[in-house]
């Protein structure tokens, strides 16, 4: 787990000299790292008792076509590009802003997958 909460240095490099220490309601959770393979989600338990759906593997996208209007249900190929990091490239992973590859041409990720647990794309071709 990975904790949230404010650092214990100041910008200047001072030091900040907390009144509390460290709560259960700050730790954060590792990022999901979702690829692209056969369908894979997990329902994680987040503040306040309500639920986030991540996918750790998908296979299709939700492709919408800006020009016509229409969404289409495509087949995910690979990842073309992924200005988030270059080596998600070579890893197959899918992050908001990933160009990726698909049956109906190429596509864009406008959606996160790792918290909405589903992949939304616009058609860039």
């Amino acid at each position: 787990m990975q904790w949230q909460g404010r650092s214990v240095r100041k910008s200047t490099g001072g030091r900040y000299h907390p009144a509390c220490g460290k709560r259960r309601r700050e730790i954060g959770s590792a990022p999901t790292e979702t690829h692209v393979g056969a369908e894979k989600r997990k329902v994680s338990r987040t503040f306040g008792g309500n639920q986030k759906i991540r996918a750790l593997r998908a296979e299709f996208a939700a492709v919408s076509n800006p020009k016509t209007g229409e969404t289409k249900k495509v087949k995910i190929d690979n990842v073309e590009k992924n200005t988030a990091n270059p080596n998600y490239v070579r890893r197959n992973l899918l992050t908001k802003g990933a160009i990726i590859s698909t049956s109906a041409g190429k596509a864009r990720i406008v959606s996160r997958p790792g918290q909405h647990g589903v992949i939304n794309a616009v058609l860039i071709e």
